[in-house]
């Protein structure tokens, strides 16, 4: 990458500033980056809002850019543009946003990069690959005054946000353990076999800033979640959702202590990170404990309270105060019991628009409005991270929120970052 390319002088960051928009009626012109299954989402979410023009797409993949061309036309829109690498996208003044729902590795140096270019960006979660990227997107997205959402869809919802928002009241007491729940069913991704890389493909864009393996089919598209080098495993692909959840409910910011326990159980397969997951996190709340679980596994379920088995899914969050319970899931409602007697409580479920509040973000200039500024997703991110390390090392973590690091673990430090393959590197200078 040639960062000359994307570097703002001083004035043109001063302008960059303020809004690109003489109106709130003016059109958004947005690019679509990564054409795969999480993508339709944000083509269907964006053709439906007002003012919006998806005027560009981009995937190393020229099927995965057909997919989308596809789904663009049969709701009788206009063709966007295809690019394959970014970079080239970047380049068009013209485009105002860009949505990110390429893979884990990539989302942090596009959202820099972007930035840079004077974009805002709606990034997929996790919104860093990990613990250094978690502050370089932060620094990118206040260095250029950008509007910066992570993907954290449950942050918009009605529902949740009522929800909270009783428990900060007192709903159910002292609040002193939040459990993030993900039950989610997953079958084995089996072996494959090194094979050439498909026609239409551009293996090295897609490969980015992680090391060049030879290709297989389970290193490639969506099952690069249970690789290292390129994904953070379940955690970071569901229970990411439900950690940011008990974060927000239980009001805390980053643990002080970490640990975690799992394994990949079942299946002889190619997937490196762990299908069952035990996580536990303390917090210090000036001066008082609290507590976070998050439990991923793979198989045959149960649902508790109202995170019920869907399929095989249960996925939502339970919170216990010295009042009683609430519990939230992921379809955007809360429930709640009181007292010893387990009364039920207040209760609500109605969803919200994610991509909507970061669009209204982006007319307005008022990062304070967005649901997930990309300072909480970072915080929520390192969650992930730091329960990756813990599994990967065996041992529990002591983390100082105010140097930003692992206390007296110098391994544990070393697995904050990663060696960048040239020329995708996330800079240590935004």
């Amino acid at each position: 990458m040639d960062r000359r390319n994307f570097l703002i002088s001083s004035a043109a960051a001063l302008s960059a500033g303020s809004s690109a928009f003489g109106a709130a009626s003016d059109a958004v012109r947005v690019a679509v980056v990564g054409i795969g299954g999480r993508s339709r989402d944000h083509i269907a979410e964006l053709i439906r809002q007002p003012n919006v023009e998806i005027v560009a797409i981009c995937d190393p993949d020229d099927s995965h850019l057909a997919k989308g061309q596809k789904q663009i036309a049969a709701a009788d829109q206009k063709a966007p543009q295809n690019y394959r690498d970014v970079r080239k996208l970047l380049e068009d003044k013209t485009i105002d946003a860009i949505t990110i729902a390429a893979p884990n590795h990539w989302h942090t140096l596009m959202t820099v990069w972007a930035c840079q270019a004077g974009k805002d960006v709606y990034v997929e979660k996790p919104c860093s690959y990990n613990m250094f990227e978690a502050r370089q997107i932060v620094a990118a997205a206040r260095k250029y005054n950008r509007m910066v959402q992570q993907g954290s869809q449950i942050r918009s919802s009605v529902a949740v946000q009522e929800g909270v928002q009783k428990m900060n009241d007192g709903l159910i007491g002292d609040i002193y353990l939040a459990r993030a729940l993900c039950f989610k069913w997953r079958n084995t991704i089996g072996h494959a076999a090194v094979e050439a890389v498909p026609a239409g493909v551009d293996y090295d864009l897609w490969t980015g800033p992680s090391p060049l393996h030879q290709f297989t089919h389970n290193r490639f598209h969506y099952n690069w979640h249970w690789f290292w080098d390129t994904g953070n495993g379940e955690i970071g692909n569901q229970a990411i959702h439900e950690l940011d959840v008990a974060r927000w409910g239980l009001g805390v910011q980053y643990p002080v202590k970490i640990s975690a326990v799992g394994g990949h159980f079942m299946f002889d397969d190619d997937q490196e990170t762990p299908n069952v997951l035990n996580c536990a996190y303390e917090f210090d709340v000036n001066g008082k404990r609290r507590m976070m679980e998050c439990e991923v596994r793979h198989w045959m379920t149960n649902g508790e309270a109202t995170v019920e088995d869907r399929g095989h899914n249960a996925i939502g969050n339970l919170f216990y105060g010295s009042k009683g319970y609430l519990a939230v899931d992921s379809y955007a409602s809360y429930k709640s019991w009181l007292g010893r007697e387990q009364t039920p409580g207040p209760e609500r479920r109605e969803g919200g628009d994610h991509f909507a509040n970061w669009l209204d973000a982006v007319r307005t200039r008022k990062r304070e409005t967005l649901h997930c500024d990309v300072e909480e997703g970072a915080i929520s991110t390192t969650l992930v991270h730091l329960a990756n390390i813990s599994y990967r090392l065996g041992r529990t973590l002591n983390f100082d929120p105010a140097s930003y690091c692992v206390t007296a673990d110098a391994e544990a430090n070393q697995m904050f970052t990663r060696d960048y393959r040239k020329p995708f590197v996330v800079p240590e200078k935004v």
